[in-house]
């Protein structure tokens, strides 16, 4: 890169560094720090949603697939996830925040000591800790990836830099922080986009080419579906991003919880479900092109993103196209850190120590401390794993193998939780149901048996099936279900309080 690029790369980390200084004082406590104090205006949570959603994976693996399958990547990608996410809007996003405000909620997983009680919520926070260090991990790694094809630097470094940067800045203006570098991340995203759309389209002969150039593509590339990304791939697919984008990502859960209530939620969730719609075709349209500039990449996963940029913009311009990549990732891996940080202090910590169980009962300015420790802690544990990213299958392997056939087992009792038609399903079906799941994973990993298009989704599925039959068994058995739980599933369907009981809040 020129030196120009350099500098803009530079004046972009000062920048996110900047904003996070100007968040400090926002922060007060750790709700503050990982929810916002539930005051965050919907249009900024439904932006965030948006960036926390996507990182330079985008850039990385799945620009390898727009090159080598065309079309498909937007279809099964960016449409579900935008499907998934209107569905959500009506049904699970109002949801987060009424836990929050009947609960004082700060993490996902907090409400299903009530839910399911203990066990069930503590196998649901541990398991999922570990699946997203894997997450984050691949998604450092992505970065490095990414930099190295820019300038050939190694992967470490890259990820070093980009981890690094995120670290200032999340640790000193937690969510503030990250909700308003999502924001600027997005500016900076869709300039980056739009030069690089203008420039690879004029190079073809014109923005008339993106109507014309379908037919000089390889076979496929013009059609939804191609290669092993089939129609039965695709929907099972939808099914698992639903559960992923509405809550069953952590992270994504955050953006619900920290608006002020279930319709400035709604508003988030559909802001965000436009924009996966719109602005991946801004991304995917010249990926999809550069077979007919680049012919022979022999690794388009590095190589394709670079030198499209490098070919096509002029020196100033390609420090913005990677500032604008860095930020993708920084976005999601810092969004992803803060959700994280806040189970392990609110759901696992006070289990193992009572010290942390006061702190929890009295949030306060220690509390606000440990947040930063824990953040500090595991921004180092994910830039570790992704230094050691190919031990796990490279990149796509974590994001797709890994992270999103394992997210569905601990999505499902999280979001079904929240709905009083599946109040029988208890903490012991949610148990069932989550081991079932990850042994539905194995055996997608150990054997053959299970059909390629089936297997990503296999999990969720085996972990769905599971717990829908215990809930079902339950209520034939007669199980009954606690008084706290039914006031809280049914504040959760309706939104008003039940002026009978007012229990569930004690019971936390």
């Amino acid at each position: 890169m020129a030196t120009l690029d350099w500098i803009v790369l530079g004046a972009f980390f000062l920048v996110m560094i900047g904003i996070g200084i100007f968040s400090y004082k926002a922060n007060n406590s750790s709700s503050d720090f990982f929810v916002g104090g539930g005051k965050v205006p919907w249009w900024l949570s439904g932006v965030s949603h948006h960036v926390s959603g996507h990182s330079g994976v985008v850039f990385v693996a799945y620009a390898a697939i727009a090159y080598s399958y065309g079309i498909t990547i937007y279809f099964w990608w960016a449409v579900t996830i935008g499907i998934g996410l209107i569905v959500g809007a009506k049904f699970i996003a109002p949801r987060w925040p009424r836990l929050r405000e009947k609960l004082g909620i700060q993490s996902p997983t907090e409400y299903m000591a009530i839910r399911f009680g203990l066990p069930a919520q503590q196998v649901t926070a541990w398991t999922g800790v570990l699946i997203k260090l894997l997450d984050i991990g691949a998604k450092w790694a992505s970065m490095g990836i990414l930099l190295a094809g820019f300038t050939g630097l190694p992967i470490w470094l890259g990820i070093l830099l980009s981890g690094s940067v995120s670290l200032i800045y999340v640790t000193i203006g937690g969510l503030w922080a990250d909700l308003i570098t999502d924001f600027v991340q997005f500016l900076v995203q869709l300039i980056a986009g739009i030069v690089i759309f203008v420039g690879v389209f004029s190079q073809l002969g014109g923005l008339g080419s993106v109507f014309t150039m379908w037919g000089e593509l390889p076979d496929g590339h013009a059609s939804p579906f191609n290669g092993s990304y089939t129609p039965l791939w695709v929907f099972l697919f939808l099914f698992v991003k639903f559960f992923d984008y509405n809550g069953g990502n952590w992270n994504l859960a955050a953006r619900f919880i920290s608006t002020p209530d279930g319709e400035n939620s709604k508003k988030a969730a559909r802001l965000s479900a436009v924009l996966y719609f719109v602005w991946p075709l801004l991304i995917f349209l010249p990926m999809v092109a550069a077979p007919l500039i680049f012919s022979d990449l022999s690794d388009p996963a590095q190589q394709l993103y670079p030198m499209l940029t490098q070919t096509f913009l002029p020196a100033g311009l390609v420090g913005l196209v990677l500032a604008s990549m860095f930020a993708s990732t920084m976005g999601m891996t810092v969004s992803d850190i803060n959700a994280l940080t806040a189970v392990v202090q609110r759901d696992i910590l006070p289990v193992l120590n009572k010290k942390f169980k006061e702190m929890k009962e009295n949030v306060d300015k220690k509390s606000l401390w440990v947040a930063r420790g824990l953040t500090i802690m595991f921004t180092v544990i994910t830039m570790i794993v992704g230094i050691n990213q190919q031990h796990f299958g490279g990149v796509l392997g974590l994001v797709i193998t890994w992270f999103s056939a394992l997210v569905g087992p601990m999505a499902v009792p999280l979001l079904f939780g929240l709905f009083s038609k599946f109040k029988y399903s208890n903490g012991k079906v949610a148990i069932y149901s989550i081991v079932a799941g990850i042994v539905g994973f194995a055996i997608t990993q150990l054997t053959d048996i299970i059909p390629t298009d089936v297997e990503t989704a296999f999990p969720l599925i085996v972990t769905t099936i599971v717990f829908f039959a215990g809930g079902y068994i339950n209520k034939r058995r007669g199980v009954t279900v606690s008084p706290e739980v039914e006031e809280l599933l049914n504040f959760l369907d309706t939104g008003k309080e039940d002026k009978k009981a007012d229990n569930v809040k004690k019971a936390i």
